[in-house]
């Protein structure tokens, strides 16, 4: 006969207990660092055209610069990364995170060929892969966890809103100033 053990209780997290102010503040500057982290994520894809005419790539150039030179890095960065924030100042790793995409992203607006754009992709994918595994532990040990949940869905929703914006503000910027200025913006 199998029995069900009780629920363990609640714990409090090892780390001093935040007030709620002070975790909805840093769950919205939280939200808001992976809006602008999907956002330059999704930029590419609406620049994609003007970049491929003006620096005349191939489309497998194209593909390798949307995709496969991002997601290579930031997928084998992404458990290093989270493995430094278990003991790292993850705040700061977000910090640094931010400031190396967002710098690889203004740089993108200067590439004059494949190979600079490539190295830029690459950078921002570094860069990016250091905002998540952080942030989940950050709102882990600042939310109860009968709070989590939500806690998580409302820092997700980074995904959809950066994604939303990339794409709407990335077309309105390229098709007023070109895609350059579309990637120092978003820089």
């Amino acid at each position: 006969m199998i029995t069900e053990a009780p629920a363990p209780p609640v714990i409090p997290s090892p780390l001093s207990p935040v007030s709620k102010a002070y975790r909805r503040y840093a769950l919205t500057v939280l939200l808001i660092i992976y809006i602008l982290n999907f956002l330059d994520r999704q930029i590419v894809a609406i620049l994609a055209e003007p970049i491929k005419n003006e620096l005349h790539l191939a489309d497998w150039q194209l593909g390798a610069m949307t995709g496969l030179a991002f997601a290579l890095f930031y997928t084998v960065l992404g458990i290093p990364i989270a493995r430094y924030a278990e003991t790292g100042h993850r705040p700061r790793i977000i910090a640094a995170a931010a400031g190396l995409w967002s710098l690889f992203t203004i740089a993108c607006g200067f590439a004059q060929n494949f190979v600079q754009l490539v190295a830029c992709r690459i950078g921002v994918g570094i860069g990016e892969a250091g905002c998540t595994p952080p942030a989940h532990s950050l709102i882990t040990d600042y939310t109860p966890r009968e709070k989590r949940a939500s806690a998580l869905a409302f820092y997700a929703l980074g995904t959809p809103l950066g994604g939303l914006l990339g794409l709407a503000l990335g077309g309105l910027i390229a098709d007023a100033y070109g895609w350059r200025t579309a990637f120092l913006f978003a820089g």
